[in-house]
């Protein structure tokens, strides 16, 4: 089963980095682009794992106003 994760990057000199939008405290990096998105999709199997403690999460609350 495929799953989309949305992902921040930049590059910095010869280094690619990025984070998971859904854990922006967790960066990690690349050569290449290509490495990068590897290296995060490495990282999003740790974070689900339950391996990793204290792991901060990032959702959306719906509100309905009256």
């Amino acid at each position: 089963m495929k799953q989309k994760l949305s992902f921040t990057y930049w590059q910095d000199g010869p280094w690619w980095l990025g984070y998971l939008d859904e854990f922006p405290d967790h960066w990690t990096q690349g050569e290449t682009f290509e490495e990068l998105k590897v290296m995060l999709a490495d990282l999003y199997k740790d974070m689900v794992s339950g391996e990793i403690p204290g792991i901060r999460h990032k959702a959306e609350l719906e509100l309905e106003m009256a």
